[in-house]
């Protein structure tokens, strides 16, 4: 059994065993079934929060200076990169006004929303008055280990960014020493998040069963409804990119047709790196991409371009300040879309549940939303992980059919 059915069936029995105590026991019980539930989910909680900044460090390092490296390469690949730039900045930015309006007009309802927080510690942090130029100000950190400290995520992140793209024009042998440096500290963090989710059942049992004891069976009702806005908001996106290829005069319907065969192995393989083959085939095949083409821009997009991880992460934080009950401004959104670009580009190819918490809980955090429900979202992942795959493969092939269309074909000689 995978390790994601297991936290799912973790949360149902949860919920269940908070709601059976709550009906059924005494006061006095419930007080000491919270006392034991309590401190198992916050100490899980807090062994993932203090991976999230070393693992995105090491994961935003390399992998911006693997993608510079790669638009550094040729033409096509600068090309390549700059279109993905495009599309994910672009659906970016409709995730975080979309989500929001689609949330006020379908809400979740109020005693739901609160049925899922456990601990008074996951209220919202108080809004802070922080005019346009302080704001823009506060993207660069005067100290980058205070910033650490701290915990500022988009400082962080715009220095890690800004660092990893001067180690590019580093000589070979110091680049590929900072260049391995990273990658260790990546590989020692993803081996102690796969160890912490390992006991991942036991956390989301506790924290679902802190959940139950307050909300008995309610709190399914809200879960339901975020996988449902997720789902919604990924489905736009991939609509979008139907059009967009439609718009490129590309060719719509062979599009549509050749795109089918790779989608259906992204469906039963929840993998875009598995759906590669698939992927390559259906260019050179049906879509009738230049060889040379496919073979350079697909690779380039299973390893730095994923359409749907900026979308639904903000999704997933944007959802989260609703239960929270907060109004997000400009600001907010703006430096989401910047940190959510940034860690989709790092966060390529790891497992689903690390790739969750690398990815949205640095939004939240740069958001200023509290990530204390993030553990019982990732136990309901499976459904909505299903579009991101969905997704992404859809695009990597459109955007592979776009850049032909100005490439000659392999037989032109002129």
């Amino acid at each position: 059994m995978s390790l994601s059915i297991r936290i799912f069936l973790a949360l149902l029995a949860g919920l269940a065993t908070g709601a059976a105590l709550t009906a059924a026991a005494t006061p006095g019980v419930v007080s000491a079934a919270t006392a034991v539930f309590d401190p198992i989910g916050t100490l899980w909680l807090s062994a993932l929060q203090m991976t999230v900044i070393p693992l995105v460090i090491g994961l935003l390092f390399t992998g911006i200076a693997d993608a510079a490296g790669s638009a550094g390469a040729s033409r096509l690949a600068g090309r390549a990169l700059l279109l993905f730039a495009v599309l994910l900045l672009g659906t970016a930015s409709f995730a975080v006004l979309f989500t929001p309006w689609l949330l006020s007009v379908w809400p979740a309802t109020a005693n739901d929303a609160a049925a899922l927080f456990v601990n008074s510690a996951a209220a919202p942090p108080p809004a802070e008055a922080l005019n346009a130029g302080d704001w823009l100000k506060s993207f660069i950190p005067t100290n980058p280990f205070a910033a650490l400290t701290s915990g500022n995520t988009l400082q962080i992140v715009v220095f890690t960014a800004a660092s990893a793209l001067a180690t590019t024009r580093l000589p070979d042998a110091p680049r590929q020493s900072l260049v391995s440096l990273f990658d260790g500290i990546t590989r020692a963090m993803i081996v102690l998040v796969q160890f912490i989710f390992r006991l991942g059942p036991i956390g989301v049992f506790a924290l679902a069963a802190l959940v139950g004891l307050r909300a008995g069976l309610d709190a399914i009702g809200v879960l339901a409804h975020y996988v449902a806005v997720l789902i919604i908001v990924q489905i736009i996106i991939i609509v979008l990119v139907y059009a967009l290829v439609a718009l490129s005069g590309a060719g719509f319907a062979r599009f549509v047709r050749g795109v089918l065969p790779a989608q259906v192995v992204a469906v039963s393989t929840q993998s875009s790196i598995a759906s590669l083959p698939a992927m390559l085939e259906a260019t050179s095949g049906a879509l009738q991409v230049p060889d040379r083409v496919a073979r350079l821009v697909l690779p380039l997009a299973v390893s730095v371009f994923r359409l749907t991880s900026p979308v639904a992460n903000l999704a997933v934080a944007c959802y989260v300040a609703h239960l929270n009950g907060m109004i997000l401004g400009p600001q907010a959104l703006i430096t989401g879309v910047a940190v959510a670009f940034a860690v989709s580009i790092a966060t390529i190819g790891l497992p689903g549940q690390v790739s969750f918490i690398a990815s949205v809980a640095p939004i939240c955090i740069a958001m200023g939303i509290p990530i204390g429900v993030l553990p019982l979202l990732i136990a309901v992942e499976m459904l909505p992980d299903l579009f991101r795959t969905l997704g992404n493969v859809t695009a990597d092939v459109a955007a592979t059919v776009i850049l032909a269309r100005n490439e000659p074909l392999d037989n032109d000689t002129g």
